[in-house]
């Protein structure tokens, strides 16, 4: 790496791929540390700075190369089985760094040699170095045997044929193949060990069987819709389990439900737009429940949707020869190698390392949008956040503000995705009203009024914005049959106000 890249990771927090220290540290930390990086996606030890606050110290000339010198000593000592690694001096505003430099391991799981594979091997969480779990350990070594998780046996696992009716109708009816035993062992979803066959982790996370809430009790999709920016107050919230590849769709919906639809007039037709670019965060989606590690135990898949963002976090971070600076770029490292051609074949993914791309794509559409990709500790996190709203001096909010691509014209609502918090004006009972579907027609009819804009834009658009009132037929919001009903928030309040 040059010189200009150190000086931009000096400025940079420590993560999952960084570490500083101010002077060698006493007993094994840097062996610690150059382990963690080794099982996990490399990194680098930059001696000579102080974390907190972040501080270039130095080290002097004389003592640079003596510091190089006992560091590679202690690592080639300590650390079993021996780690790749370069140890340089760097120059950063005239004071010395010393760079040790640690690549990804091939013959994990790496571990201090005194305390011995079981106990002694190290992993990188975030910007913490800690213990490997037996799990850990275990997932260390399917990655050294290039052996994905999916695609172990489940020996303690017996599946029917009914199990699999889900996916098998799915399947047959996007490939249009034929479905039978011999057809599963080609798709992978079964193996042979001594003569039997077994089901593999990928057949269990795709049937229908109870044998799923056994094995994997959190390969599951946790949604919420929050109040406000953090996660206090619950507004909604729902579990998605089941057959992995039939979770996008509930998903979806449930997001549907908890973010605005809002519109704008055209050219010549009235357009309809949702808060969020629903085809970047289904592609978002996909990607957590094809790419997350199952092998994780006590962390699920979550949905969050605030009033500022919506935030979706898989569990296991990035693959280990991926950087975030890679994403986008059509670069792919596949995690569950039985589980992702079948994802293909379903056509639910389009191709190797174009979900990232897809995504940024789609906000071309939502210039209002930022898309931000975290590695988060163990997990990694995808969030679509509104850029906060600049307010143009001498410029009234609302309806006097000039129109933009996302936001209503002067003849509309006032900025449409903002959630309500006002209540509705008199009629209260327009709740009550639509425990039935009802038409437009009919809802003007009961509200005793003539104009479909001022009731949609009064009356409507705010119960729809809490919650209230949905759609029947949410994908198609102009659609001729299209009816309101109250939903189970609706019916609440109006419990709550009886």
């Amino acid at each position: 790496m040059s010189s200009t890249d150190n000086t931009t990771l000096v400025q940079q927090p420590e993560s999952r791929r960084l570490e500083f220290k101010e002077k060698f540290p006493q007993g094994n930390q840097i062996a610690k540390t150059a382990i963690a990086f080794a099982n996990g996606a490399g990194g680098k030890i930059i001696l000579g700075v102080c974390n907190n606050p972040r501080k270039i110290i130095g080290i002097s000339d004389s003592d640079v190369f003596q510091l190089e010198e006992r560091i590679t000593s202690h690592i080639f000592s300590e650390c079993s089985p021996a780690i790749a690694f370069e140890c340089y001096i760097q120059s950063i505003k005239g004071k010395n760094l010393l760079v040790v430099e640690i690549f990804p391991g091939s013959n994990k799981p790496y571990f201090l040699t005194k305390e011995g594979k079981a106990t002694g091997a190290y992993i990188r969480i975030g910007s913490s170095t800690r213990k490997a779990s037996p799990a850990m350990l275990d997932e260390l070594e399917r990655q050294n045997r290039r052996i994905s998780f999916d695609t172990l046996p489940a020996y303690d696992v017996h599946l029917e044929e009914n199990d699999f009716l889900s996916f098998k109708t799915d399947y047959v009816k996007v490939t249009d193949r034929a479905f039978g035993k011999e057809f599963r062992r080609k798709l992978g979803l079964t193996c042979t060990e001594a003569g039997r066959t077994y089901h593999v982790n990928a057949a269990v996370l795709l049937s229908d069987s109870p044998e799923i809430k056994r094995l994997f009790p959190y390969a599951k999709i946790e949604c919420a819709r929050f109040k406000g920016t953090d996660t206090s107050n619950f507004i909604d919230q729902a579990t998605i389990s089941g057959p992995i590849h039939c979770s996008v769709e509930p998903c979806i919906a449930f997001i549907k439900k908890n973010i605005a639809l809002g519109s704008r007039i055209g050219e010549v037709y009235r357009q309809d737009s949702w808060e969020y670019p629903l085809s970047a965060i289904r592609e978002a989606i996909i990607n957590a429940i094809i790419h997350r590690d199952y092998s994780i135990t006590g962390s699920d898949i979550k949905v969050a949707i605030f009033d500022d963002m919506l935030e979706i976090t898989s569990p296991g971070p990035l693959p280990d020869t991926l950087s975030p600076e890679e994403l986008g770029s059509g670069r792919s490292e596949i995690r569950n190698r039985t589980l992702a051609p079948i994802f293909k074949d379903l056509k639910l993914i389009e191709g190797w390392g174009t979900g990232i791309k897809k995504m940024r794509t789609s906000l071309d559409d939502y210039p209002q949008i930022d898309l931000v990709l975290n590695e988060l500790g163990y997990a990694f996190q995808v969030q679509f956040k509104k850029k906060p709203i600049k307010k143009k001096t001498g410029v009234k909010s609302g309806t006097d503000q000039a129109p933009t691509k996302h936001r209503p014209s002067t003849d509309q609502a006032p900025i449409k995705h903002r959630t309500s918090t006002g209540q509705v004006p008199d009629k209260s009972n327009l709740l009550d009203f639509c425990r039935q579907p009802r038409s437009i027609k009919e809802l003007l009819a009961f509200m005793q009024l003539k104009h479909r804009r001022t009731f949609v834009v009064n009356y409507l658009r705010p119960l729809m914005n809490e919650g209230l009132i949905a759609m029947t037929i949410p994908d198609k919001p102009t659609d001729e049959k299209q009816k309101y009903l109250i939903t189970s928030k609706g019916q609440a309040k109006i419990n709550k106000q009886k």
